[in-house]
């Protein structure tokens, strides 16, 4: 006999044969294996990805599902199995290129794992909403969690983690309190001093970033330790946003120093503000002034003339974030470490010797 409004139907037989299922709202595991002519236990399998179906059975049940708008219950799935397939990102600016193209590369990566990304941005980088942020994942589920932000909002005095959640920062210095994944700050900075060194100019000058920065930080501290080393004295450091507004300002100022033949910006957006007033200033790039940036962003080399940078490989820590992560999940009570993603040099057309050379 076939069924009438929901009752059973023997096994293997299948409503799909000559007609399709009316969808339902609210269909059930044992609605789909009535329809399919499986078991319950075979649909479970195939919700779950397990292996020991076949093709065919495995493309019936899909079908099925289709038909009848059945989603599998993740939330149940993932407490029988004790986990959730998601991983938690907290990050607090959205709008820097590093922190963007590190997210892309996490989510990407995560994906390749078969885990999802739940987004947790917090609107002000102040230590309650970071404290607020971490709260939430107490509510959400998540695995996992990586944290793109600086360390100074990550007080472990303050800051609660829900149990057994293993987290990795990215982009900051957590000694051994954390696991970190980071580019290279220091190697690459010394890298950008050392080329415009290498190309005769007697001193490099510095658009950092914000004084609250990690990054900043680091390519500010190695700029300042290769000048000494090579025995040259320092400039005054000039300081920037990230912005290339930021950068325009400082070029305007830079371009009234006549001992300036050469700049270290600290990211390219600000060495793009610092190209358009060195051009407004009747200053040519790199005739009278070099500049390097740091990031290789895809539009540097667009940029007039063509910018020479430290390349960042976003995607390997946004790779690597997401591999640690789940190394610590497999192995609860690992110990932290930092694992550093070497950087280049990109030589375009932006740099080259000082005037009278």
């Amino acid at each position: 006999m076939g069924t009438v409004d929901g009752e059973s139907e023997p096994m293997g037989t299948s409503r799909t044969r000559g007609r399709a299922a009316r969808p339902r709202q609210g269909a059930s595991m044992a609605d789909v294996a009535r329809l399919a002519g499986v078991s319950s236990q075979t649909v479970s399998r195939v919700s779950n990805g397990f292996a020991g179906v076949t093709e065919d059975t495995r493309r019936q049940v899909l079908d099925a599902m289709r038909e009848l708008g059945y989603r599998p219950n993740s939330a149940a799935r993932a407490l029988r199995r004790g986990e959730f397939r998601t991983l938690g990102v907290i990050t607090f600016s959205l709008s820097t290129m590093g922190n963007i193209r590190t997210l892309e590369a996490i989510a990407t990566s995560a994906a390749q794992h078969g885990y999802a990304v739940t987004l947790l941005p917090v609107a002000v980088p102040t230590q309650d909403e970071v404290n607020g942020a971490f709260s939430r994942l107490g509510e959400l589920a998540v695995d996992a969690v990586i944290v793109i932000m600086e360390i100074h909002l990550l007080d472990a005095a303050t800051v609660s983690l829900p149990p057994g959640v293993q987290v990795v920062v990215a982009d900051s210095d957590a000694g051994d309190r954390y696991t970190v994944v980071d580019t290279d700050q220091a190697g690459g900075a010394r890298d950008a001093v050392r080329h415009l060194l290498d190309l005769g100019h007697q001193t490099v000058w510095h658009l950092a970033g914000p004084e609250g920065s990690f990054a900043a930080q680091r390519r500010a501290n190695a700029w300042r330790d290769t000048l000494a080393a090579a025995g040259r004295v320092p400039p005054p450091l000039v300081r920037g946003d990230w912005s290339a507004e930021s950068g325009y300002r400082a070029g305007l100022r830079l371009a009234d120093e006549p001992d300036c033949t050469a700049v270290f910006t600290a990211n390219d957006q600000m060495a793009l503000g610092l190209l358009r007033a060195l051009h407004e200033r009747g200053l040519r790039v790199p005739g009278d002034i070099s500049v390097i940036g740091f990031d290789d962003i895809p539009e540097s080399a667009s940029f007039l003339p063509p910018l020479t940078t430290i390349h960042q490989d976003f995607a390997e820590v946004g790779r690597l974030c997401v591999e640690g992560v789940l190394s610590k999940m497999r192995q609860d009570g690992a110990e932290h470490g930092t694992t550093l993603v070497p950087t280049r040099v990109v030589v375009r057309e932006s740099t080259g010797s000082p005037p009278g050379r």
